[in-house]
């Protein structure tokens, strides 16, 4: 079983992040399910939703503790929240970001992880360049397609078509797949650094 917990901000779309993934999951013919979990339910509280991708049917219920994926809707995040509890040695991590995890102040612990595993992308820009609206999810969704490669970007695209529809779905879509575009580049230019 693959879990991913997603740490954002109410109002950021994290609920839907997690709905969008999983049935993106759904149409590749996975089982999967997503749910949030609500603190105090307002815009700009801390909230964190929860998927779980996996072959056979899925019957765990409770919270994901120990993920395998983190995606970190805000970086401010990063030092009120212990978004990274619990991260498995190899797991992925996608933060909203342009900026480093070493100038994000989380340097330290990135060093212990697969550095082929840990990505940043401006999705809260790119959604606004694409979709016109600062809202990373759809952004973040095709970051995490590319870092992970445990869904595609057609099947994230699929699902934000399912979610919303005309203008709204494509400049989502857009925006998702200039965040896969992103990630794919950030990926290679780290793996030729490493080969130099």
């Amino acid at each position: 079983m693959f879990q991913v917990r997603i740490h954002g901000r109410g109002g950021q779309g994290v609920v839907t992040a997690a709905e969008m993934l999983s049935v993106a999951a759904f149409l590749e013919g996975k089982h999967a399910q997503a749910f949030p979990s609500f603190g105090s339910e307002r815009t700009g509280a801390p909230v964190v939703a929860f998927c779980r991708i996996d072959d056979r049917e899925i019957r765990l219920r409770e919270p994901v503790m120990q993920p395998d994926a983190l995606i970190i809707q805000d970086p401010t995040l990063l030092h009120q929240v212990d978004v990274f509890a619990g991260l498995t040695r190899d797991g992925f991590i996608l933060i909203n970001t342009a900026r480093s995890f070493e100038e994000l102040g989380v340097g330290e612990f990135a060093r212990t992880l697969r550095a082929e595993r840990l990505c940043t992308v401006p999705a809260t820009e790119l959604a606004l360049k694409h979709a016109g609206r600062p809202v990373p999810n759809a952004a973040l969704l095709g970051g995490f397609a590319a870092v992970s490669e445990r869904i595609s970007l057609e099947s994230v695209a699929a699902a934000i078509r399912e979610k919303f529809g005309g203008k709204v779905a494509e400049g989502n879509v857009a925006a998702a797949s200039a965040a896969y575009e992103h990630v794919r580049r950030e990926m290679r230019e780290a793996g030729h650094a490493e080969a130099d």
